[in-house]
């Protein structure tokens, strides 16, 4: 079952780079399954040393290049929690709005649904006769075990 979600996602990755008239590199392929393979947020640097152990010729700017097709394709969503880099994580299993929950002691990223944040942004916009272009909900909070 794994292997045949991989797939579809490996296949919806291909049409959105033909659908921009981009090249199917083997660099961005390998770039594409690293990000899959991770079960935690990722920053670009983790992004790159994956990617590298799968092909050693990917480099740096080619990473940096094509993480923001990867998000603008929404197989790969972007964090911004306020540190001078951003998490990414791949966004398989999400159906709804997602929200960060980051602690403070160990800066883990934990995500919950929040699909009533989808309704109260477009409910809001709507009356101010505005469209909602993206939003986002983040917790700062402290854990209550240890967790560092």
């Amino acid at each position: 079952m794994e292997i045949k979600i991989a797939n579809q996602f490996v296949k919806t990755f291909r049409e959105f780079l033909s659908s921009k008239g981009l090249r199917i590199t083997n660099q961005r392929l390998a770039i594409f399954d690293a990000a899959l393979q991770f079960n935690v947020h990722f920053t670009a640097e983790d992004l790159l040393d994956k990617a590298r152990a799968l092909d050693d010729s990917v480099s740096r700017a080619t990473v940096y290049r094509s993480l923001p097709l990867l998000i603008e394709s929404n197989l790969i969503r972007e964090l911004d929690v306020g540190k001078d880099y951003k998490y990414y994580s791949a966004n398989m299993d999400s159906k709804t709005f997602q929200a960060q929950v980051i602690c403070v002691n160990c800066d883990k990223i934990f995500e919950i649904d929040a699909p009533f944040m989808e309704w109260y942004g477009k409910t809001v916009a709507e009356k101010l006769g505005l469209t909602v272009e993206g939003q986002k909900l983040q917790v700062t909070a402290r854990c209550d075990r240890d967790c560092c």
